[in-house]
């Protein structure tokens, strides 16, 4: 495996050390934003972890190498090009043996964060299944990666773009938990609430922490997802954005865009649908998940020491 990883200094370190290291992807800088907002978005995130205590560790496959913590120049590469790869788990090898460039989703960065001990990954929101999966099955690799990497993933819920209840559906017969951080209801990523439950509310990162370490010192396999609402002055109306998402489904269809282009094509439609106020929404997020990242992995270190 350490022929094909490179590890930053600063992540080896505070993993031999054992100290809080937080997992952040990068499609969402590839992909998800537009630059110069997607750079500016990274250095801040990163900023945010280290403020509260933690080491940031941005994934992606460079020149077919995984790379685990990445420098500026390298995060800046990724922000501006227009021919980085999406890589989930089965671009992987692929973009290894070709000596390829690519920015990790979820999955993969999921994958990653596992294969070299990190426990927490902050991200905006998760995969899951997709509109009208009855007809396309369209379900997100991400799902199934929550099922078996014991990692923590931090969002604020699920892509509004999903469909919300077949997913909870999804990741309850999977047996992953869904703890909603000091809320009763999935957050909908732009929208602070829905109509649906979660599993388990829990009101702080000690009692998220000691949840992690109960499930995976009994041997149970699989990740949790925290479920973060966006921060209140930033939640956009339900009925508003909702009307913005259908509007945008109904043009990926009539465009016959699938697969792999749906969440990018979705995402930056909705952005130019909303004026730019779903970026804005999107930005928040990412970083109040960044930080209640760094204090759940500083909470499990914590916990992880005193239990040895």
């Amino acid at each position: 495996m350490r022929k094909y990883i490179k590890i930053h200094p600063d992540v080896i370190k505070a993993l031999d050390e054992n100290r809080p290291v937080v997992a952040l992807e990068s499609t969402i800088i590839a992909h998800g934003m537009p630059y110069p907002e997607n750079l500016d978005m990274v250095n801040r995130v990163e900023a945010i972890i280290e403020d509260e205590g933690a080491i940031p560790a941005t994934i992606a496959i460079m020149d077919g190498e995984i790379l685990v913590g990445l420098t500026k120049e390298q995060v800046e590469l990724l922000a501006k090009s227009n021919e980085v790869m999406k890589i989930s788990k089965r671009d992987i090898a692929y973009a290894i043996s070709q000596k390829k460039t690519g920015a990790t989703t979820v999955s993969a960065t999921m994958l990653i964060a596992e294969m070299v001990g990190i426990k927490v990954f902050a991200t905006g929101g998760i995969g899951g299944v997709h509109r009208f999966a009855e007809q396309t099955f369209d379900i997100s690799r991400d799902l199934e990666e929550l099922a078996s990497c014991n990692v923590a993933v931090v969002s604020a819920g699920a892509k509004a773009i999903l469909d919300l209840p077949k997913t909870l559906e999804y990741l309850e017969t999977k047996g992953v938990e869904v703890i909603g951080y000091q809320t009763d209801t999935l957050p909908a990523f732009y929208t602070r609430e829905s109509s649906y439950p979660v599993d388990y509310r829990l009101e702080n990162a000690k009692s998220i922490a000691e949840l992690m370490h109960a499930k995976w010192s009994l041997g149970l396999k699989g990740g949790l997802v925290v479920a973060n609402p966006i921060p209140e002055q930033f939640s956009i109306a339900s009925k508003w954005i909702n009307e913005k998402i259908e509007s945008a489904l109904q043009e990926a269809t009539a465009h016959d865009i699938k697969g792999k282009d749906t969440t990018p094509f979705l995402l930056s439609r909705v952005k130019e649908l909303t004026k730019g106020e779903s970026l804005k929404s999107n930005l928040e997020l990412v970083y109040n998940n960044a930080r209640l990242a760094a204090q759940v992995a500083k909470e499990y270190m914590m916990f992880e020491k005193n239990n040895e």
